[in-house]
């Protein structure tokens, strides 16, 4: 089997590349550590495709005609053609002509294709602004990526990669592709983007890390397992631009359209009965009865209020950073009974915060204020993480951290201990220590651990209760 036959191979059988071995995964991939030749490369990318979104093209101007394609706008334009056709000295003609030397009346005509025009254009104008969700979510991609090629480290652009190329994964780095990790010590990975998750989690090596996320700490190689479409951003993005779903919402719509029709077909056939079948009188009577039915049968003005409200639920939703592919979407989101999520952060803003009037203290000597100033200096000042940050934004200056101090010794958190700690000298040269972390991580540490073990572990669960988390403290 040559090598492009074995690639192929992973797309046909769905070759689960994300928790097979890593030594497994350079054997499918058909790549080793020292990366890819170019030739490699464009072999894959013609098996493969570029390391992008797909971006469905559709035509403007048939999206716009489709805004007037449902059964309110049909009574609408069949009334806009019998009143042009039925204008002051008029006769039945879908073209106005004058006799008897007055002018045709317009009004009628004008107000509804207007009111048409209204409707259809804020339709299209604000779907077109909110629907385009691929590109939304393209813009939070990687533009460029470090990989291997030829046996040299290249900056090259990140929809190039393709599955078996080695990237360099550092600080700040938006990760480009999903991949693997190769060996190193562990990363922080921000997946906010993906899941909500406001905290970055531990990734180790062999670990899987996702196209999207943000690398916050350390510093690994990786090999790419997917690209594009194909990737878990790819997929999402592919989900959320493919809904054509027709809605509640939309089908409340047809529906009161329909009544309105058949409302209409039986006023017709009334009328025609009366007028002609009883009453003898002319046509011109009956068709000027006709448009009458036709735009009093209907509801006008209902598309063009309810594109406004949708218009402006839309840009508000936008503001805080929603996506809307479609307006309609919005009403069948209000009309949820039941919402199922996988975690918090998915319904939060986000954004850690420390509630100072929920601080519980088991030991004296301590208060609120003391402890939220020692819980800071147990804080990195620079390249935060999330913790970090709302800890620090509780002083009224961030600089009071460490303002009187000499610091001594600085414990970064790990997973092994789960906690951060200072330190410091005071002014008077005397020596302290402040841990912050994981409750358990600093209980196992207090030297009334057995005394405060019950009460402690109560908080923790009576937090929890609330969908709040439990940050430990411990000074010396």
């Amino acid at each position: 089997m040559t090598e492009i036959e074995a690639l192929k191979a992973i797309t046909t059988e769905n070759i689960d590349l994300e928790n097979v071995p890593v030594e497994e995964v350079f054997q499918h991939l058909k790549s080793t550590k020292e990366g890819l030749t170019s030739n490699q490369v464009q072999e894959r990318l013609t098996l493969f495709g570029y390391n992008k979104l797909e971006e469905k093209k559709e035509s403007k101007i048939l999206k716009f005609l489709g805004f007037m394609w449902n059964p309110l706008s049909w009574v609408m334009e069949i009334a806009a053609l019998m009143a042009i056709g039925l204008a002051h000295g008029g006769v039945l003609l879908f073209f106005p002509i004058i006799i008897h030397g007055k002018p045709p009346d317009y009004h009628d005509f004008v107000g509804i294709v207007v009111l048409l025009l209204i409707n259809s254009t804020i339709s299209f104008v604000e779907e077109n602004n909110a629907g385009n969700a691929a590109a939304a979510l393209m813009a939070q991609l990687a533009p460029k990526a470090k990989a291997i090629r030829d046996k040299k480290w290249n900056e090259i652009d990140a929809a190039e990669l393709v599955p078996g190329d080695i990237v360099s994964i550092k600080l700040g780095d938006i990760i480009p592709a999903d991949a693997r990790l190769l060996e190193g010590d562990p990363l922080k990975i921000d997946q906010s983007a993906l899941t909500g998750e406001s905290l970055p989690v531990t990734k180790n090596p062999g670990s899987s890390v996702f196209s999207g996320s943000t690398c916050k700490q350390g510093e690994i190689e990786a090999v790419v397992i997917a690209t594009g479409v194909h990737t878990f951003f790819g997929k999402a993005a592919h989900l959320v631009d493919s809904t054509n779903h027709v809605g509640h919402f939309q089908k409340v719509l047809t529906a009161i359209g329909n009544f309105c029709i058949c409302s209409i077909a039986v006023g017709i056939v009334i009328e025609i009965i009366v007028i002609y079948g009883l009453q003898k009188r002319g046509y011109r009577v009956g068709i000027d009865n006709l448009l009458v039915l036709l735009i009093g049968g209907i509801p006008i003005a209902m598309p063009t209020v309810l594109s406004v409200t949708m218009a402006i639920g839309a840009h508000r939703l936008a503001e805080q950073g929603a996506i809307t592919k479609r307006m309609t979407a919005i009403e069948e989101m209000a009309g949820m009974d039941v919402l199922c999520s996988d975690k918090t952060g998915t319904l939060t803003l986000n954004k850690l915060s420390v509630d100072k009037n929920l601080i519980e203290i088991f030991m004296e000597g301590i208060d609120k204020d003391m402890a939220v100033l020692m819980a800071a200096r147990a804080a990195r000042l620079e390249n935060q993480d999330a913790i970090d940050t709302a800890i620090v934004s509780m002083l009224s200056d961030p600089k009071d951290a460490r303002a009187g101090i000499k610091e001594l010794h600085f414990l970064p958190f790990s997973p092994a201990n789960r906690r951060t700690a200072l330190t410091f000298l005071d002014g008077e040269g005397n020596m302290h220590r402040v841990s912050k972390g994981a409750p358990e991580e600093i209980l196992d540490m207090a030297h009334n651990k057995l005394e405060i073990k019950e009460k402690v572990h109560a908080k923790i669960e009576k937090f929890a209760e609330r969908g709040l988390r439990s940050l430990g403290l411990a000074y010396q």
